[in-house]
């Protein structure tokens, strides 16, 4: 069977624009193809989140199902397989089904509703659907196919050591006799997790001996980036065919003549994230009805990476850069912001914040009086900063980005209102020393970011002589420890056990809970790790553990 992979990057809510799109590829697709597929929820994108709840936004998807079926009576018999939100087929639940359908020749041919409903990290399924009552192979041009959707063909107790759930729908599909599968995924990105897709669809393949397709969507919707990355592997798991990550793309495969194996190459771990950063700030921006960026530029490694992103996910000519040094920032970082914004082609303003810090102290003169200067004063600095760049925001449309790494926002070094401000958090999720490694990866091929800007101690510059290793532990520790703590989910006995220096753990994981309340208030940011702060870790704010 020819089957045509359609990896596409839906707008989320979009109905009727990203059915247009999926017409216009399968009427061009149809000529050298059985069946043209696409990824799960493409109709509505995916997450649509609480777009799920409206009676209307259903009716709309229906809507768009009977559109779909119609197209498909010009296409010769060509069929189409394709996600959507739809009402389901039990008489108590939420009503709404998370649906893969098949249409053909002006009918509806087969509904699978997806079994396994994810409720963990970022996914909320249950929250919104009621779960597969059946699962059933289809008959079509003379093959059986084995539709799954996404986490239907995560279960698999070789790869994760135990089942998640009580059934496995891909071993239901296989002892029904189907010939070939088919899953249809929205899996977000996250470093790793392409070589971990791959073992797992040649794990089935070579179990069941049946050919196996992994079609996931691609782009940026909120703070979750998909990186496409689609895959065919033969009954015997060989690899025959790979589509590109963080790109859209449609491509056949046959699986009755799938031509020679290729090699599985894993995306490196840097370069993945650079572009996975790139797609998911130019989806944002787009997605969201913004043309233009801001950044505010200190002449550190944050902003300097935050703004070489910016700048290839939408253009130099659409990003803005304003340094506002005080008299504590160095004539280096005023120096180095210069150099970097002509380095990558974009206007640089220039806005001195000493006359405003003045007017601070004189409005807080008298209720100061006899206080000595502390944390207050930076982070008035922080939010003079933060205000000016919404202004900006304010007058001529752009999007701020705000610059701080996962490392700061964990512990909490970084201000409310001031640095924290801005639509988008880009490297939000992006440990300290990864941001050392995207800028090298920035600078592969010419000096863009200036070395000094890499190579100086990171500072805040909001006093003299501050350094960050003043407040924090080292990078490096603070990124393992943290790594251990968030994404591993150890304790602090635990971490210490490792070796690590039993007070910095202490101070690390305290931090990380007391600075809970910060991390509410951020902007949304781009999730590249397997756990980030946001909608995928969900911490009490007003409470007392030892977790």
């Amino acid at each position: 069977m020819k089957i045509a992979l359609a990896q596409i990057n839906p707008l989320v809510g979009d109905i009727r624009g990203n059915l247009g799109k999926m017409i216009d590829i399968a009427s061009g697709a149809a000529a050298g193809a059985d069946l043209v597929a696409f990824p799960e929820m493409c109709v509505a994108g995916y997450p649509a989140k609480d777009l799920l709840e409206s009676r209307s936004f259903i009716e709309q998807s229906s809507a768009a199902l009977a559109e779909l079926i119609r197209v498909s009576a010009s296409l010769g018999g060509v069929g189409i397989l394709a996600g959507f939100p739809l009402p389901s087929d039990v008489a108590a639940g939420k009503g709404v089904a998370n649906a893969a359908v098949l249409v053909a020749d002006g009918r509806l041919v087969h509904k699978q509703e997806k079994s396994l409903l994810p409720t963990y990290d970022v996914f909320d399924e249950a929250r919104y659907f009621d779960r597969a009552r059946r699962v059933e192979p289809v008959s079509f041009r003379g093959e059986r196919l084995g539709i799954s959707i996404c986490e239907d063909a995560w279960n698999d107790p070789v790869l994760f050591g135990r089942r998640s759930y009580d059934i496995d729908p891909i071993d239901i599909l296989a002892k029904k006799g189907t010939t070939v599968m088919i899953n249809i995924s929205a899996s977000p990105f996250a470093a790793g997790k392409d070589r971990l897709r791959y073992d797992l669809v040649r794990n089935h393949a070579r179990r069941h001996g049946v050919p196996f397709i992994f079609l996931n969507q691609v782009g940026g919707n909120d703070e979750l980036v998909f990186d496409g990355a689609s895959l065919f592997v033969d009954g015997g798991g060989a690899l025959r065919a790979a589509l590109p990550a963080f790109d859209e793309a449609v491509a056949v495969v046959d699986t009755d003549a799938p031509g020679a194996p290729i090699d599985f190459r894993p995306m490196d771990e840097v370069e993945g994230i650079l572009a996975a950063l790139v797609l998911g700030t130019r989806d944002y921006l787009h997605k969201c009805g913004f043309k233009r960026a801001i950044v505010g530029l200190s002449g550190g490694i944050d902003s300097a990476v935050t703004l070489c992103i910016a700048v290839r996910a939408i253009g130099a000519e659409n990003v803005h850069a304003v340094a506002m040094p005080s008299p504590y920032s160095s004539r280096g970082s005023i120096t180095d912001a210069l150099k970097l914004a002509a380095n990558v082609g974009v206007d640089l303003d220039v806005i001195e914040i000493g006359d405003v810090m003045k007017a601070y102290d004189g409005v807080f003169a008298a209720t100061f009086r006899g206080c000595a200067p502390d944390v207050t004063e930076e982070n008035i600095q922080s939010r003079i900063r933060g205000n000016i760049l919404m202004a900006y925001s304010n007058k001529f449309g752009y999007l701020v980005l705000s610059t701080g790494n996962k490392s700061e926002l964990a512990v909490g070094y970084c201000t409310l209102y001031g640095d924290m401000s801005g639509g988008l958090a880009v490297i939000s999720d992006v440990p300290k020393m990864t941001v050392y490694a995207l800028a090298e990866r920035i600078n592969r091929d010419s000096e863009l970011i200036p070395r000094a800007t890499i190579e100086k101690p990171p500072s805040a510059e909001l006093k003299p002589g501050q350094i960050d290793q003043d407040t924090l532990p080292p990078y490096e520790v603070l990124d393992a420890i943290l790594d251990l703590y968030v994404e591993e989910r150890m304790s602090g006995p635990e971490i210490v056990a490792r070796g690590y220096d039993p007070g910095t753990v202490e101070w690390v994981v305290n931090a990380v809970r007391k600075n809970e309340y910060k991390r509410k208030q951020a902007a949304p940011g781009l999730k590249v790790t397997s756990k980030a702060f946001g909608v995928g870790r969900r911490f009490p704010i007003a409470a007392r553990h030892d977790v």
